[in-house]
């Protein structure tokens, strides 16, 4: 829309009102780029339309939008309204079903934003899995909102990534969806350099850097399967592990973020993954509650015996007695 035209330079009072309350009208003028005289009349529109704008005079005076019977129109940026989904999506666990009456509210709220910004939203909201996990680090919304249109345009971005074991480095990567998974958001891309698929912790990203070529994203693409599929691939450390349980058993009780399982025979399961943190993938295969070993990954293998010795000493010589 032409800033210069009336009705935009209106639309831009109300976002100025709604971003400044207590705005002077002279301070309205030169940020709408007009006569006070002009800003005022701007300000008179939104009131014939049935906004409820307040005013009050005196040195510290100035114009805010007040409380009526009707909402007077929402005006939000890209990393305004994607922030807004962020924080319903990790406090409710239902916010993407439209049944759900905060889903439904939201649903609104997307529906009025201008159609670039609501597509990005919308995304975001579809590929969300559900059970919030409010321990889980939030992303910064601008880096969240920089990765969302990206998927969104299908241009290649560089990213300066740094993992949970504080290694860094650069890349560029196809960026394909951005799901949320249990209160954590995730980038599912394709490298370049590795040329294959990869899934990236939002809130790991430094910084994002949009490329000018573009690209064609697959046409059958569930990122939320995706995601499940592939959480475990791509990180620092290989990982094989022989889980002493057929495949279904395994299945039951190994996380799948852990990585791919298979059948090894008919009362064993090869487990395949990789991890940027051996201590915690150590600490998640202490979980399993079948007889396991470390067949391949020196880290994590030394991960497991550290923890094994731990815990040995946890108990060993303690002299404590149980209670009758």
């Amino acid at each position: 829309m032409d800033e210069s035209s009336p009705t935009a330079r209106a639309l831009l009072c109300l976002q100025l009102l709604q971003d400044s309350p207590g705005v002077t009208a002279q301070r309205l003028g030169e940020k709408l780029g007009v006569s006070e005289r002009a800003a005022r009349r701007y300000v008179a529109l939104l009131r014939e339309a049935g906004i409820p704008i307040e005013s009050v005079r005196g040195p510290y005076g100035g114009y805010r939008v007040g409380r009526g019977l009707r909402l007077p129109p929402l005006v939000f940026t890209a990393t305004e309204a994607l922030g807004l989904v962020m924080a319903v999506l990790d406090g409710h666990h239902a916010a993407s079903d439209p049944s759900d009456p905060v889903g439904s509210a939201l649903g609104k709220i997307v529906r009025a934003l201008p159609e670039p910004v609501a597509r990005q939203a919308e995304a975001v909201r579809r590929n969300t899995a559900p059970a919030p996990d409010h321990g889980a680090a939030r992303p910064d919304p601008g880096t969240t909102s920089a990765l969302v249109q990206a998927c969104s345009t299908h241009h290649r971005v560089r990213l300066d990534y740094r993992s949970e074991a504080g290694s860094e480095w650069v890349m560029e990567v196809e960026p394909w969806a951005v799901v949320v998974r249990h209160g954590r958001w995730y980038l599912i891309c394709r490298s370049l350099a590795a040329e294959a698929l990869r899934a990236y912790r939002v809130d790991r990203v430094r910084s994002v850097e949009a490329l000018a070529d573009t690209f064609t994203p697959p046409a059958d693409l569930d990122p939320v399967a995706l995601l499940e599929e592939h959480l475990a691939i791509g990180w620092e450390y290989d990982v094989e592990v022989v889980v002493e349980a057929p495949l279904a058993d395994a299945r039951r009780c190994v996380p799948r973020g852990l990585g791919r399982l298979e059948a090894l025979g008919e009362q064993a399961t090869r487990l395949v993954g990789s991890t940027s943190n051996p201590r915690w993938y150590a600490a998640q295969l202490a979980s399993v509650p079948h007889a396991l070993r470390v067949m391949g990954g020196p880290e994590v293998e030394t991960a497991v015996g550290e923890l094994a010795e731990r815990l040995r000493q946890a108990t060993a010589g303690s002299g404590v007695t149980q209670r009758r």
